[in-house]
């Protein structure tokens, strides 16, 4: 199978023309209006959703070439590439509320840009790491009342939890905005996607503004990044559970918005940074927010959003203890152009200071000056989204790099790395 996934961004951009320059019959119209690239294969992929078998492909790539300090001017490109399968029980065999099953499996290559390049700690590329084929996903969802959702199987926990469900900070690439605060799952058992594990998730309503959530998930260390975990299920070597709790509040009406205050708990015994002995637990907390704060009265969609993140992470064990992250979205940005979105933001990672300590110790012991540097690597992210078709997005990414070198001890130049991030839906 991962012979299949091999592209080059030759391949994509090969592969792509051959879908579009095949079977003179099809229509550039509907081409350029169907929802996905391979479209609705003769009637056949609509007719298996109505029987309850739901079908999904989609890749991103993206490329970052450091214009202006950091390491070495180049340009480096990685790629995900995620095929699913839902089966909607309650079609398949006729019973009411019997649940989904989601299959998803993920594939990875290419190159990072940011250890590569820049020498930084926040990933320039959200889509890097894991750069082999495995299983993303094995879950079973039901709903047994309106308001209570139970979730549970193999998967990651922070498809979940630990994001703004609207969305909004995927309008970046880089992946310190992109998903979730990185000392969650830098400072404890959490994992993000495509980590999986086995777990359970619920969420209850308590009312149409408000619902809380709770998840367990099996913390196993042993398996994240490990291709020959890929494709099994079970843990190699469980050092306990992490579980987080999360309260979220969407506001309604003409400026909507989303509220998350969140905690989590990993029951793992780690070493204390810059010492030998253990630490029982860690743990941390986050909030996220996105607000409308503006609508155009002579434009209908065309909107302003703000968002805010917040998260502190264990001091004892934790690779950085804060993250800070706040900007703006601007939906249609042009009249002409409905689906398109302007994003500015800017982040600010806090390495541990124990970690700091233990990088003058090692400059110390080894007779070599510790660079005067401020402790803290911070990120500003320009990007545009295109959405040249229902299936297609192109995103231009200017990002400026400060300190890079902040959680390493290294004296780096700050660095301007430009990029694209290529989104298809098949």
């Amino acid at each position: 199978m991962s012979s299949v996934f091999r592209f080059t961004p030759t391949r994509i951009t090969a592969s792509l023309l051959l879908v579009l320059t095949s079977n003179g019959a099809m229509a550039e119209a509907d081409l350029l209006q169907r929802s996905t690239l391979s479209g609705d294969w003769g009637g056949l992929r609509h007719q298996l959703e109505d029987d309850g078998v739901k079908f999904s492909a989609d890749y991103s790539g993206e490329t970052a070439y450091n214009a202006d300090g950091g390491l070495h001017r180049s340009a480096r490109y990685s790629q995900n590439i995620k095929l699913g399968v839902q089966f909607d029980l309650s079609r398949l065999y006729g019973v009411d509320n019997a649940g989904k099953v989601q299959l998803s499996i993920n594939d990875r290559r290419g190159h990072s840009a940011s250890e590569e390049l820049v020498g930084n700690r926040l990933p320039i590329q959200e889509n890097f790491g894991g750069l082999y084929t495995r299983l993303t996903e094995l879950s079973y969802e039901r709903s047994f009342t309106p308001a209570l959702n139970i979730k549970l199987g193999y998967m990651a926990m922070g498809n979940d939890l630990g994001g703004l469900d609207s969305g909004i900070l995927c309008n970046f690439m880089n992946a310190g905005f992109c998903g979730h605060p990185l000392n969650m799952s830098g400072g404890s058992g959490w994992t993000n996607y495509p980590n999986a594990r086995l777990g359970a998730r619920v969420k209850y309503d308590l009312s149409p503004a408000w619902q809380v959530r709770v998840a367990a998930f099996n913390v196993d260390p042993e398996s994240n990044g490990n291709s020959s975990r890929a494709w099994k299920l079970g843990p190699k070597h469980t050092t306990g559970t992490v579980v987080p709790v999360e309260l979220v509040y969407k506001l309604r009406g003409e400026l909507p918005g989303e509220y998350k205050l969140g905690y989590y708990y990993d029951s793992s015994n780690v070493k204390r940074i810059g010492s030998d002995d253990e630490v029982a637990g860690r743990g941390g907390h986050y909030l996220l927010i996105d607000q409308a704060v503006w609508n155009d009265p002579a434009l209908a969609g065309r909107s302003l959003h703000a968002f805010g993140q917040y998260s502190a992470s264990s001091k004892a064990a934790s690779p950085f203890t804060k993250w800070y992250g706040t900007g703006v979205m601007l939906y249609q940005p042009f009249a002409g152009r409905p689906r398109d979105t302007l994003s500015l933001g800017y982040g600010r990672a806090v390495p541990n200071p124990r970690s700091w300590d233990v990088l003058e110790d090692a400059a110390a012991g080894s007779d070599r000056e510790f660079p005067n540097i401020d402790n803290a690597e911070q990120l500003i992210e320009l990007s545009y989204g295109y959405q040249a078709t229902p299936w297609l997005n192109l995103r231009p990414d200017v990002q400026y790099i400060i300190e890079p070198g902040a959680f390493s001890g290294a004296d780096i130049d700050n660095a301007l790395v430009v990029g694209l991030q290529v989104k298809a839906s098949f």
